[in-house]
Order: structure tokens, then C-alpha cells, then sequence
């Protein structure tokens, strides 16, 4: 701004509006700019519309500028202004500031609040404001729930399901009070007029909450389960320290060898058992307190069932203030806290059906009153070099959006078939949802159809084209086909790359390096190890693995042994039968011969360029997971063995396609003389260093310096690690997703980029 105009030494008043768009309601914002403006002595007021906050100020210019610089500054832990737009306005010699009810003036929105971790100054409130002593639902203008329970814009009580809660006086005095901190937080309550828990028992159901406390940590050190009504959905409790109990819980979850999630009550608990960097532990105890991958320590106290075969643990810090409350009284300082959920089904949610599914396999539930709107898991996140990597992204992420340099209005996207998550454009605006799962569960489909629905409403999305996987039996695909809008069918591995590319804001050539483990290619073959040339338009197949057939087609994500053998099939012929290598010998004979056959016949054998299925392969070839339990066991083990010394690698030819026969000889003979942590370390290294050398290719050959690495391979910490390390060295710019998973979980966004470009191009 200018220098303040005087007449007469008189400062002159002005008068401007401020439109600030970006993650400014649920988080404090009113409240802040009610604060900042007094502070400067500035008089007008604020409101929430359904496309941004709208503030009018009248005062002296220098206290303008200083309350808008305040305003970029100074914000609420949770806010995020994405831009200030300022005009001048008529002088009106308003005689205060006010904070003015809500407007909804057209389709444009503004950002969602995700739910918020409850902050320090709530759980010091707890043990001290009488009426809110222990009160398991507290909350202010910084934390709480919020996406979770809004159903509508703009964000105000009557349009979250806390709107069956009257206020008493002294919240709704709170509540109105402008100088206080639960001035216009929408779930504001206390333990007089808000949710209350429940607790059904096999032969008594429990209202008092400090009996429900005491019996819920008693249920858990007896080595008991509960089912637990959480922010987003149900989850299961047990103390994580109890092999019984641990043991127990897979059981009842149908969940095998897949890790659990760990809740432990302080950092410093944590580090009692995981090495926690600078970057992982900021994360732990952010507002968003996700789940984090740490690395384990050895002999940890925790139960051998917790992980098992892996040196990494998921782990997170307490989020709700039930969780402080229970361990405060909890003798462990760890518990398991995994979905409510059986098997591939998405998370409960509803009280009654809760009821109905965990009273007889677990030892009690406990419900409250409030209803969840919109479901969400718990986020998983890791951390490689230094950045933050999502692998699921849920609670505390979604609904934020990925801010984009291109229109996608009208655009939706449907994601793929695991990990779906799926995606909706608004503006220069992409809103991913929440993770939804393998949608090869009918009820998993049912919770997609009805949240694609919910963001169409919520982020008022007028559908004029639909961008899907051209996979023609991917549910995602068949979903977007039953929808009367013009579709827009999009390559899996060219999406994976485009997805980082929009987070990053690419529209040039790259070289797109997409490894996972399925993606239907334009030849019919399963694809998922490609080197790509690429910008949002269209790709390249520069080179890619070589072909393998997988006997037996989706058995073998279950059955690695079928990949390692047809891999050997390819190399030895039947020789390797008599090779004595020890998977072999818990294969029977007769269902070797049969997939044997079924290669040679091609029958149920799809040819695979996969790096998911070769690393598959190795997993089983040496023996440490020729099945699998769940979803890339065989991997995961393979990178936790990994012996870090080791520097050497395996021998591959480039010769267009790339061929791993060589590697697969070279680690049937090291069998014979070296330990399998060699054998993956030389594996994984073999890996980097394909990585670089057709980087160098693509690049000497057609001048392109950016690299792109996108696809589920890429979650393996050694080589994404290693490989953009190696990269940056060799001089080349890289670029690797952190807003958005880089598995299938991201893909969506992809596919909305490439929709947009060409529709752009007028290209269908």
C-alpha cells in the first residue's frame, strides 16, 4: 500500500473488502480476523460465505496493511489462505466490528476443514472448566471434528449432525462471545448438553461415563477387545503389549499377517521401541496425527503379533480426548487401534449395525450419539528423504484439495479398483476423497456410489465429463460408464505419472517412471514396469519389463510362487524343477504340472510387464513368501530383510525391453552361498540401477532432464530413497508425489489432468 494520505496532519480513514479463499471456515478464521481487527482498531465485519470469508474494514491505511499482513502471517494452526483479493468500498462509519451470519450466494465453495487433532488448550480445559471435567468431546475454534460430520456449505451448526444438540447458556455463551475461543465452533458442547457415550456390554449397557472409562481399561488389560466409535468410524482395541490378545483380534478381523496400527500414549513412548527422525516425530505430534511408519527397534516390548516379518511399524499419537482419557487410566502405554471393519469391507460407521457386528466377537462396544457423516480411516504416511509421503490418505487430509494451474470444472474422475480413491474437480480445484478401498467388496461400492454423490453435492460439482481407467472390468470404469456424462477412458501407468505431475504442476515432456503392480495396457497385457515419455496429453512406451505370463491371473497376488516358477519356466524350462530350491518344496507336484501346462497352453496365463509381480517373484524364489497373506506381503518382507551394507546388484539386459533373466539366474546360484538379506539388498540395487541407466537413455536420446517416479513400487523406502538420491546426483530434476499417494490411492487426480488437457485440446 501507499504511505497513509494526511490532510491537515489528520490521518484519512479507508474503506476495502477482502475475499479470502482457502481453508478459512471450520479452523478459527472468524474468530482471528474478530481478534486482528480489534487488535488494529479496524471496523466493519466478517462472514462466511459458501465460496469464501468476506471482510469488510474501515480505518487508517497503515493499520490495514498491518491487519491484512496479520492475516497471512498470524494464522490458525489449521487455516490455509490460498489468495486475498482486495477492492475499494464505500465508507459506511461502522461504529465496531462484527462477526455477520453466514450467506450462501451461489455454487462456488469454499474449503472443508478435515477434522482437527484436539488441541493442548481443550485438554487443559478438561481438568479444569467444571462443566467440561473429563469431557470426551471437547473441542474449540482449533480442533475437533469437522469434515466428518458436515453434510453442507457453509459451515455452520445446522448443517452438521451436531445440530440435534441444543446449547445450553453457558456454551451458547461461549459460543457468542467473540473474545472467547469456542466463539462459532460448530460442535461446541459440554458434558450438559452434548454427545454422551454408550457402552453395550454382553449383559448390561453403561451410561455413566466414568464407570464406561474405568470398564473400557479394564476390558483392555484383562487382554480383551472393545469396539471403539472413533472420529470417522469404529475401530478395535486391544493392548498391544498381549500376544493373547493381539493374536485374538487377527482373528476376529480375518487378518492373517497384515500389520496392525499402533496407538501409544507419548512421544516418548514411542521412542522406546522406534527411531523417530526430526521430520517423523513434527509429523506424530502435528494436528493432523496420522499414522507414521517408523522403523522398529529391536527385542520391542510390544507383541510379536503387532508386525511381523517387517522392521517398520505404523504408529500414531492420541487424537480424540477419549484417547487421553483412556490413558490416563491404562496400565499399557500402547494399544492396538485397527478399522472396525471385517475383512475387505470399508469402516462401520452407524451405531446399530456396530451393535449387531461386534457384540459377540468382541467384549464390549462403545458408542456415542453424534452421527458420522462422512467415514474416514486413519492416514498413513512415511517419511523418505526428509518429505512426507502419504500412502493412505484419509482423516486430517481429506477433503483438502490440490490446488491446479488448469480448469478441471465439471471433471470427475473414478480412480481405479484397489485403493480407490476417486476425484472431483471444481474450479483450478481437484478434490480427492477420502481413501474408499478395493471396490471388489459389494459393500465397499456401496460407500464409493454413495460418497461420490456427497462430493458432488458438497462441493456443488456440475459433472460434464467423466475421466476413468480404460481397464473395460474395473468397477471404477463400469461405474463411470453407467453415468450420462461424456467419458474420457485414461492408460493406468500414463495416469500414476500425470498424478504427480499435477501436483507439481507439469504440463512439459517427462520422463515417466511408473512401477506397480496391475495397469491394463493398450496391447491387452498387464502392465505396471514402464518407462514412459509423457506430458498430460499423451505417452510414450519408451521400454518397458520384459513379458512374463502369470499362471493362474489374479492368483498369483496371493500366491507369489506362481510368478517365481513362471520366471524360472521362462529361464530353465522344467530343469528348474530339479533345482532342489526350497519354495519348490511346499508346492505339490501336481499343481506345478498344472500351471506348467496352463503356460504352455496359455490358458488363464496373461503376459505381465509388472514390477509388483517380479519383485513377487524374487519374494518367492527365495523362499520368504511364496503366499501371501495380504496385499504386498511379498515385497514388504523383501525390503525389510534388505542387508544396508551391501552395495552390489544383479545383471540385467536392455535389449529394447528390459530383461531380468540374467537376475534371476544370478540369484538362483547366490542360494547356494549367501544369506537372502545379500540377495535383496543386490535385488533392490538392481532396481536403482535400471532406474538411473534408462533415465540416462531417455534423456541422451530426446534431451529430457525431469523425472517422474509414480506407482505402488515407489512406497519402497530403499529405492525411492536410493533412487532419487541417485538421480539428483546424475543432474536430473525429480519429482515424486507427497500431497497424494503414489500408489492407486492417487490415481484419480491423474486422470483428472489428462481429462482437463484434452479437453482442453478439444481431444477426446
Amino acid at each position: 500500500m501507499k504511505e497513509v494520505p494526511q490532510i491537515n496532519n489528520k490521518i484519512i480513514n479507508i474503506s476495502v473488502l477482502i475475499y479470502v479463499k482457502g481453508l478459512v471456515q471450520g479452523v478459527g478464521f472468524r474468530p482471528f480476523i474478530y481478534k486482528t481487527a480489534i487488535k488494529y482498531q479496524l471496523k466493519g465485519w466478517v462472514e462466511n460465505r459458501n465460496d469464501c470469508v468476506k471482510i469488510k474494514v474501515e480505518g487508517n491505511e497503515k493499520n490495514i496493511e498491518n491487519f491484512i499482513n496479520s492475516m497471512k502471517n498470524d494464522l490458525p494452526a489449521a487455516a490455509i489462505i490460498n489468495s486475498i483479493d482486495i477492492e475499494k468500498s464505500e465508507f459506511e462509519n461502522f461504529v465496531d466490528f462484527k462477526i455477520v451470519e453466514s450467506k450462501n450466494v451461489s455454487d462456488e465453495i469454499t474449503l472443508i476443514s478435515p477434522d482437527i487433532a484436539v488441541c493442548d488448550d481443550c485438554l487443559a480445559d478438561m481438568k479444569t472448566q467444571p462443566h467440561r471435567i473429563d469431557y470426551p468431546f471437547i473441542n474449540c475454534t482449533n480442533c475437533g471434528p469437522r469434515f466428518t460430520i458436515i453434510k453442507d456449505l457453509p459451515y455452520d451448526r445446522e448443517r452438521t449432525t451436531m445440530h440435534k444438540f441444543k446449547m445450553c447458556n453457558e456454551c451458547k455463551s461461549e459460543y457468542k462471545d467473540v473474545l472467547d475461543r469456542r466463539f462459532h465452533a460448530q460442535p461446541v458442547a459440554c458434558n450438559n448438553c452434548g454427545p454422551e457415550y454408550e457402552l453395550f456390554l454382553k449383559n448390561e449397557i453403561i451410561n455413566n461415563f466414568s464407570i464406561i472409562l474405568d470398564k473400557v481399561c479394564k476390558i483392555i488389560e484383562d487382554g480383551k477387545t472393545i469396539a471403539i466409535k472413533g472420529l470417522g468410524g469404529f475401530y478395535l482395541a486391544c493392548d498391544a503389549t498381549n500376544d493373547k490378545a493381539v493374536s485374538r483380534l487377527r482373528k476376529l478381523k480375518i487378518r492373517e499377517g497384515k500389520p496392525f496400527a499402533v496407538m501409544v500414549s507419548s512421544i516418548e513412548k514411542i521412542k522406546e521401541f522406534a527411531e523417530v527422525s526430526e521430520k517423523e516425530e513434527k509429523l506424530l505430534l502435528s494436528w493432523k496425527r496420522p499414522i507414521v511408519l517408523l522403523k522398529i527397534k529391536e527385542n520391542i516390548k510390544l507383541s510379536k503379533d503387532v508386525c511381523t516379518g517387517l522392521d517398520t511399524l505404523g504408529v500414531m499419537l492420541p487424537y480424540m480426548p477419549l484417547h487421553y482419557l483412556i490413558f490416563e487410566k491404562l496400565k499399557s502405554s500402547s494399544i492396538v487401534l485397527t478399522s472396525g471393519n471385517l475383512s475387505d469391507e470399508p469402516i462401520v460407521i452407524d451405531n446399530q449395525k456396530a451393535i449387531e457386528q461386534f457384540s459377540d466377537i468382541t467384549d464390549g462396544v462403545l458408542i456415542y450419539n453424534r452421527d458420522i457423516y462422512n467415514r474416514t480411516d486413519d492416514s498413513v504416511v512415511t517419511i523418505i528423504n526428509d518429505k512426507e509421503r502419504l500412502i493412505r490418505r484419509s482423516r486430517a487430509y481429506a477433503p483438502s484439495p490440490v490446488n491446479l494451474d488448469f480448469d478441471v470444472d465439471g471433471i470427475i474422475a473414478t480412480g481405479a479398483e484397489l485403493q480407490n480413491c476417486f476425484c472431483v474437480g471444481k474450479g483450478k480445484q481437484a478434490f480427492l476423497s477420502q481413501h474408499i478401498g478395493d471396490l471388489k467388496s459389494i459393500e465397499t461400492y456401496e460407500f464409493y456410489e454413495e460418497t461420490f454423490e456427497k462430493f458432488i453435492k458438497l462441493f456443488r460439482v456440475k459433472p460434464t465429463l467423466i475421466a476413468c481407467d480404460m481397464h473395460p472390468d474395473y468397477l471404477s470404469t463400469k461405474y463411470a460408464k453407467s453415468l450420462p456424462f461424456n467419458k474420457i477412458f485414461i492408460q493406468h501407468h500414463h495416469a500414476h505419472v500425470a498424478s504427480c505431475m499435477a501436483e507439481y504442476g507439469l504440463d512439459k515432456k517427462v520422463i515417466g517412471i511408473s512401477f506397480d503392480g496391475t495397469g491394463y495396457g493398450d496391447d491387452g497385457n498387464i502392465w505396471g514396469g514402464e518407462f514412459l515419455i509423457c506430458d498430460l496429453n499423451e505417452y510414450e512406451r519408451f521400454s518397458h519389463f520384459e513379458y512374463i505370463p502369470l499362471p493362474g491371473g489374479d492368483k498369483v497376488t496371493k500366491e507369489p510362487w506362481r510368478v517365481g516358477a513362471s520366471y524360472l519356466y521362462s529361464i530353465f524350462g522344467k530343469d528348474f524343477i530339479s533345482m532342489n530350491l526350497p519354495f519348490l518344496s511346499k508346492i505339490p507336484k501336481d499343481s506345478l504340472e498344472l500351471i506348467l501346462n496352463a503356460i504352455d497352453k496359455k490358458i488363464n496365463s496373461p503376459l505381465c510387464s509388472s514390477a509388483g509381480r517380479l519383485f513377487d517373484a524374487v519374494s518367492a524364489i527365495i523362499n520368504l513368501c511364496p503366499v501371501s497373506s495380504y496385499h504386498a506381503e511379498a515385497p514388504m518382507k523383501l525390503e525389510s530383510i534388505i542387508d544396508k551394507n551391501c552395495n552390489d546388484r544383479y545383471n540385467y539386459e536392455i535389449n529394447p525391453t528390459i530383461s531380468f533373466k540374467q537376475t534371476i539366474r544370478e540369484i538362483v546360484k547366490d542360494l547356494n552361498n549367501k544369506p537372502i538379506s545379500i540377495i535383496s539388498a543386490k535385488f533392490h540395487n538392481t532396481i536403482i540401477s535400471l532406474i538411473i541407466e534408462v533415465s540416462e537413455l531417455i534423456r541422451n536420446k530426446y534431451y529430457i532432464n525431469d523425472v517422474v517416479l509414480s506407482g505402488g513400487t515407489f512406497q519402497n523406502r530403499h529405492i525411492l530413497y536410493n533412487a532419487e538420491k541417485q538421480l539428483i546426483k546424475n543432474g536430473f530434476n525429480v519429482f515424486i508425489q507427497s500431497k497424494v499417494p503414489c500408489n492407486d490411492g492417487g490415481i484419480a487426480l491423474g486422470q483428472l489432468a489428462i481429462a482437463a488437457k484434452r479437453r482442453q485440446l478439444n481431444r477426446k
